[in-house]
């Protein structure tokens, strides 16, 4: 349904030319400093704020409170925060469903009705309009504010039980509990301290990844000795077989999974925290006398190789070995070989977007950071490609190898997430279930642009707007980027964008280098030593936007979270002249301590380490806190972090923060938003809400936008 055209912005600029600057001087909350400094490499860098790294002590709980009061009482006085919210909340407010995933005669699937905190699991039986939808388990049940989320799902073999994994408050931290689907409770049984792991079901149990019980503080204790164990079924965990661990290589990663017929398992083995980007592969053959994991590579190094399915005793595996866009090769488990199945194309495979389903491959390639999908027979043979509805993004695609369809959902800026099923036998796709959102996408339009890094690189961007936009300079426009761990920024669909489209602004979104949109070659472009790369793109971004008039420094904006948060950090503080506000989310602020924490030591083969002299040079030369200058008119500042987010600690945001309200004696507002009982992402539906309609409100409010026109009902 519509939203009326009625909605549009009426700019009223103050004589300041931001009216988001407070009438009165902020005054922040006094940060106590300490006289802490490091040596790295003969190099002294002080670090007086080190005290802020303690989650527990009551002066960080104290100033946390003290920040959120400042931080509060300056967004409660833009006049159309609530304005913002109300819009939000009904843009949002539609039924959002998962593909379903069939086990046996049960269909799987989860569903929001619109505001509900956390998304129902339900199952039903059969896919016709009589099939009534059968509650599994409804997380917002599970705790009184709706922060507890299901963080996995893992179905056996014959579909009488479930791993059910729980989080609370956000964090990466699990809990295990099996459920009897018969009967819908749970069995005795409960597995604590499970991160970064699945639940490989084989037989009468199943394989899980934990770590011993952390020392100190859960949420920021650095996470060592990743271990894999086995539950049998109405049993303790005290009596849980250890299956592997390596005390030797502590900030290993092990996991193992088991092919869908439970033949084999499959320990992954990676070691990121010594810098190295692959994995090892080992298998292990139930049908064999001998239990023991064998190699299939036995070493890790910068190459990656992930088990899609197995044919009888071949395992079919993606690695970009030799193959910086990506191939699929068989490995024989009798004869130990390997020999080739689908060989590498000029445009990369999506990163671990090779999926089986019906005894066909479905293999999704990245054509200039849009979905292309063809099917391939198990012998590596191409037999077609699934015409998509447009150009986007589409993903799914997994399934049973007796399925006779399989479901994927396509997206686009513009193009809310739909369900379609496809025939395989037929090859045709029909529309299983679209969703029906509040606004009008024939409105807009998207485009993608290619512009000039500063090495000569051609950079993609695609940009969305309202259809009729005057190249005048003056659009409100918000620049998005990430930049890393080979993590791309394809098309894709948010209801919380939809607002600020509405009202003439422009969503711009830079695929930088670090990601994986052309392959490991575009991702290794903007690691370690090349970071600067992916700096230098964004803020080529910047400058396009700026030079085609799209918009000016007065009313451009830039967003990035977690690696991205690290990115609009490194921008501010190398060209500030180019931004009027700047939103860094749960960013990585510290580079020379990253490693210090949780699982941060996973980042050094992204980045490299302080440890190494070279690499602490170029750290150095960039990390956000270290580089705050005086003199300097940094943007209008929004900084977002959480209490329980346990990936990037909000130490991080904490120094940061302190930092720049310390060091910067201009009048743009430097704030920090400090949300509880949630974590690296909002912990539930009203949170995330209230989060992005605070960031639009402090976004336009700093670009001088006076008022909203009134928002009328539909």
């Amino acid at each position: 349904m519509r939203f009326p055209n009625s909605i549009q912005l009426y700019f009223m600029l103050s004589s300041s030319m931001a009216l988001g600057q407070a009438t009165h001087p902020l005054t922040y909350p006094q940060a106590r400093k300490t006289d802490q400094v490091d040596t790295y490499h003969g190099t002294q860098v002080a670090d007086p704020y080190r005290w802020l790294e303690d989650d527990r002590s009551t002066e960080t709980a104290d100033w946390v409170k003290a920040e959120n009061k400042v931080t509060f009482d300056y967004l409660a006085q833009i006049p159309y925060r609530k304005q913002f919210q109300d819009r939000l909340e009904k843009i949002y407010n539609y039924p959002k469903y998962s593909s379903p995933s069939r086990k046996g005669d049960w269909f799987y699937f989860s569903k929001n009705d619109g505001l509900q905190n956390q998304a129902v699991l339900y199952r039903q039986k059969g896919l016709d309009a009589s099939a009534k939808p059968e509650l599994v388990i409804d997380p917002n049940k599970l705790s009184a504010d709706g922060t507890t989320r299901l963080g996995a799902f893992s179905l056996s073999k014959d579909g009488k039980y479930a791993v059910v994994g729980l989080s609370k408050g956000g964090s990466d931290w699990q809990e295990y509990q099996i459920m009897d689907l018969a009967t819908k409770t749970y069995l005795p049984d409960k597995i604590e301290w499970v991160k970064v792991s699945g639940a490989a079901w084989q037989g009468d149990g199943f394989y899980y990844s934990r770590y011993p019980k952390p020392e100190g503080s859960a949420l920021a204790a650095k996470n060592e000795n990743h271990q894999v164990f086995f539950h049998k079924l109405n049993t303790s965990q005290s009596a849980d077989r250890l299956v592997y661990e390596d005390p030797k290589n502590p900030q290993r990663f092990h996991i193992v999974s088991t092919t869908d017929d439970e033949r084999f398992a499959l320990l992954t083995v990676s070691d990121r925290g010594q810098g190295k980007d692959g994995n090892s592969l080992f298998f292990m053959d139930v049908k064999a006398v001998e239990k023991t994991f064998s190699p299939v590579v036995a070493e890790v190094s910068n190459f990656s190789y992930n088990v899609i399915d197995n044919d009888g005793e071949r395992l079919l595996i993606l690695t970009n070995e030799k193959a910086p866009n990506s191939k699929v090769v068989a490995f024989d488990t009798k004869k130990k070989t390997f020999s080739p199945l689908i060989a590498e194309q000029p445009e990369p495979i999506a990163e671990n977007s090779v999926s089986a389903a019906g005894g066909k491959l479905f293999v999704e390639y990245s054509k200039d950071v849009t979905s292309k999908i063809d099917v391939f027979d198990y012998m590596g043979k191409r037999e077609s490609e699934v015409q998509l509805p447009a150009v986007g993004t589409a993903g799914g695609f997994g399934g049973e190898k007796d399925d006779k369809f399989v479901f994927y959902t396509f997206t686009s800026f513009t193009f809310p997430p739909t369900i379609y099923r496809y025939d395989i036998a037929t090859r045709k796709s029909t529309v299983f279930r679209a969703p029906e959102v509040d606004f009008k996408p024939a409105d807009y339009e998207t485009k993608q642009v290619f512009y000039t890094s500063k090495d000569g690189t051609k950079v993609p961007m695609f940009l969305t707007y309202r259809k009729g936009l005057k190249l005048d300079g003056t659009n409100p426009t918000l620049l998005y980027g990430y930049g890393g761990f080979n993590i791309s920024l394809p098309p894709s669909f948010s209801p919380f964008r939809i607002p600020f489209l509405e009202q003439g602004g422009v969503y711009a979104q830079a695929n930088l280098r670090g990601g994986s949109e052309y392959g490991e070659k575009w991702h290794e472009q903007g690691m370690k030593l090349k970071k600067q790369n992916v700096f230098d793109d964004f803020i080529a971004a910047a400058e396009y936007l700026i030079a085609q008039k799209y918009t000016s420094p007065a009313k451009l904006a830039i967003q990035g979270g977690s690696n991205g948060g690290l990115l609009v950090g490194a921008v501010m503080n190398q060209r500030p002249e180019l931004f009027r506000v700047a939103i860094p989310q749960v960013g990585v602020m510290d580079m020379l301590r990253f490693h210090k924490f949780t699982i941060g030591w996973n980042w050094i083969a992204d980045y490299g380490s302080s440890d190494n002299a070279e690499e602490f040079k170029a750290l150095y030369a960039y990390s956000p806190i270290q580089n705050i200058k005086p003199g300097i008119n940094y943007p209008a500042t929004l900084i977002t972090t959480a209490d329980h987010d346990d990936r990037v600690v909000p130490a991080h945001s904490f120094k940061y923060a302190a930092t720049l309200q310390e060091v910067y004696k201009g009048s743009n507002p430097v704030l920090i938003r400090i949300d509880t009982n949630s974590g690296h992402g909002a912990s539930n539906t009203k949170k995330n809400i209230e989060t992005a309609a605070d960031i639009y409100s402090f976004i336009l409010w700093n670009m001088g936008v006076a008022s909203l026109k009134e928002m009328a009902s539909k």
